[in-house]
């Protein structure tokens, strides 16, 4: 793994570890992760969107118009709890980075 020094910390630069999330959530659901425009994740009843700390309102507003269950995934710990605070009172689900549900998504699955 690449990691930048910070100080006595070690953090993981952004886009690879929401790439490595991606990849991990595609690969738990059986498809590939979407490098491109669109979401990360899509299944026939599920779309997921993958966010860092600082994309989580980025993933609510491309999620927005999907008539399936839709869930933001956060890369780590600060971009999961900053997921369940924007996604009160929506249908939005969050997932941790392993594709966990911790919130259920509340849309309507078509």
């Amino acid at each position: 793994m690449v990691f930048k020094n910070i100080g006595k910390e070690q953090k993981m630069n952004p886009s690879r570890s929401h790439d490595i999330t991606a990849n991990r959530i595609a690969k738990k659901f059986g498809t590939e992760y979407n490098k491109g425009k669109g979401p990360d994740i899509k299944k026939p009843k599920i779309v997921v969107e993958v966010e860092t700390d600082q994309t989580v309102k980025d993933g609510l507003r491309q999620l927005q118009g999907f008539r399936k269950s839709v869930y933001i995934a956060g890369s780590n710990q600060k971009a999961l709890n900053g997921a369940l605070k924007a996604t009160q009172n929506t249908t939005v689900g969050v997932m941790d980075a392993r594709g966990k549900i911790v919130k259920r998504s509340s849309r309507k699955k078509r």
